[in-house]
C-alpha cells in the first residue's frame, strides 16, 4: 500500500504542510521536522488504511 498525502498545520509556525503518511504506521507515534521552520512535530497516526488521519500534530516537550 502506498503513502497517503494529508494536510496538517505546524504547531510552531502555523504553516499548512503537506505530509506523507504511511498506512503501516497506524497506531504509532513519531516525530517529523516541519518543512518550513524545522521544529520537531509529534504525530500520532490513527484510523484504518482507508481512513487514516493524524490524531494530533503538536509541539514536542523540551527537556529542561
Amino acid at each position: 500500500t502506498g503513502l497517503i498525502e494529508q494536510r496538517i498545520t505546524c504547531p510552531y509556525c502555523a504553516e499548512a504542510l503537506q505530509v506523507l503518511l504511511d498506512p503501516s504506521e497506524i497506531g504509532q507515534t513519531y516525530t517529523e521536522d516541519c518543512q518550513v521552520c524545522c521544529a520537531p512535530v509529534l504525530f500520532d497516526l490513527q484510523g484504518s488504511e482507508e481512513d487514516m488521519f493524524v490524531q494530533f500534530a503538536e509541539k514536542m516537550n523540551s527537556a529542561n
